[in-house]
């Protein structure tokens, strides 16, 4: 997701290492971009999970020249994506699927309605993220 608004969602069925990580940004990402940014530069955000901070996606990155937002070890969860997921969960809460497809399509659904708006706000909450993070001198806050 961007400010643009969300990317095709992918649904996995492996553990997530590096190779399959880079998989998904080759298939996901890259499209993604292409479509919300074109040529635009943009800074790509993740966390340090161990497939992001793996060498070989640090070199994926540097060999497609895409910039990567700089992410300190043992820092608050800052990552919008995770109000993009509450908000998603949100949505589809009361809906009673009964089988892994029908839960898949709900998803599906609900992150397909996410609006660019929605996306944007939350990007543009990133500021008021850190500013919060550093009064609290990283310890929890409400994001």
């Amino acid at each position: 997701m961007s400010a643009r608004g969300v990317g095709k969602l992918c649904f996995l069925k492996k553990t997530v290492n590096a190779a399959v990580y880079q998989d998904v940004l080759e298939t996901f990402l890259i499209p993604t971009v292409e479509e919300q940014f074109g040529e635009e530069d943009f800074i790509f955000q993740q966390d340090l999970a161990p497939a992001h901070a793996a060498k070989s996606t640090k070199d994926w990155f540097t060999k497609k020249q895409l910039e990567v937002l700089a992410w300190p070890a043992n820092s608050p969860d800052l990552n919008v994506i995770e109000n993009l997921w509450a908000i998603v969960k949100r949505k589809i809460r009361d809906r009673k699927p009964t089988t892994l497809d029908q839960l898949k399509q709900n998803i599906a659904t609900a992150w397909e309605a996410v609006s660019a708006e929605t996306c944007d706000k939350l990007v543009k909450s990133m500021p008021r993220r850190l500013r919060a993070v550093i009064q609290a001198k990283g310890a929890a806050t409400k994001y």
